[in-house]
């Protein structure tokens, strides 16, 4: 899946990707039955990182409004043991949080150790609704890619793991998806009109995402570029770059702290 991943340095010009590629799995029902397997892998390697209490995991989900960020977590963390994994979301902040420095509400939910935390939305959200809103002036968010790098870099030389996916759909594709919202009773409470503001906006959400993603995939934190209008394709991209990282690591079950070979269970 490394085709996705976006190298340090690269221009990325959104338009240049397709959303709705499937690049080495053309096969629907194969890669289901491949993201099922991953699903089985991943509860397997993060009872390993539980038990192991060294290493640390944070997921960064980004992408336009459906995207696909709640599905992903759904699918690609089914089953997993809720103890050890959490999940962060970042809305509009609070007055608390906007009278501390921006990173101060993200760096309190990263994963400590043995844990993995999942961003749902995260602190880019400080280079991509604060900047296609204007609310703060450019010479301010623009300081803040060499921050976040620098923020990142402190969190990997610490011992956590970062990946980084941006859900990458097409805006004929969210027109579908925010339909399908307003004519299922049960999922009505997803819409919002404040969905159709965004919608708008969709040229300037572009460019913010086009240099979120050129000036902060680094070697220590990497961003992949996700296609997302084809679900099980996304899933599959995302579960199986999960699983190769975990896998990557020096990740063994602990010794036991005493002799067990003299205990006797009556």
């Amino acid at each position: 899946m490394d085709r996705h991943r976006i190298a340090p340095g690269d221009i990325v010009a959104l338009g240049k990707h397709d959303p709705a590629a499937t690049p080495g799995a053309a096969d629907e029902k194969a890669a289901k039955k491949r993201s099922k397997a991953l699903c089985k892998r991943l509860e397997q390697l993060q009872e390993l990182l539980y038990a192991q209490g060294k290493h640390r995991l944070l997921v960064v989900l980004q992408g336009m409004d459906t995207s696909g960020k709640d599905s992903v977590i759904r699918h690609v963390f089914e089953g997993v043991n809720p103890q050890g994994v959490s999940v962060a979301s970042f809305k509009r902040p609070t007055p608390e949080e906007l009278a501390h420095d921006y990173l101060w509400r993200v760096h309190r939910h990263v994963p400590g150790d043995g844990q993995i935390t999942i961003f749902n939305r995260s602190h880019y959200e400080d280079v991509l609704a604060v900047r296609v809103h204007e609310l703060v002036p450019e010479n301010r968010w623009q300081r803040r890619y060499d921050q976040i790098n620098a923020f990142e870099r402190t969190l990997a030389e610490e011992g956590t793991t970062i990946l980084k996916f941006f859900l990458h759909i097409s805006r004929r594709e969210q027109r579908v998806r925010l339909q399908s919202r307003l004519d299922d009773p049960t999922k009505q409470w997803k819409f919002s009109s404040g969905d159709l503001t965004e919608r708008a906006l969709w040229e300037r959400h572009t460019a913010a995402y086009e240099a979120v993603l050129s000036f902060t995939s680094t070697e220590w934190a990497p961003w992949w570029l996700v296609p997302s209008d084809v679900t099980w394709y996304r899933n599959l991209v995302i579960g199986e770059t999960i699983v190769t990282s975990l896998d990557g690591l020096d990740m063994a079950f602990p010794l036991p702290t005493e002799d067990l070979s003299k205990v006797t269970i009556e």
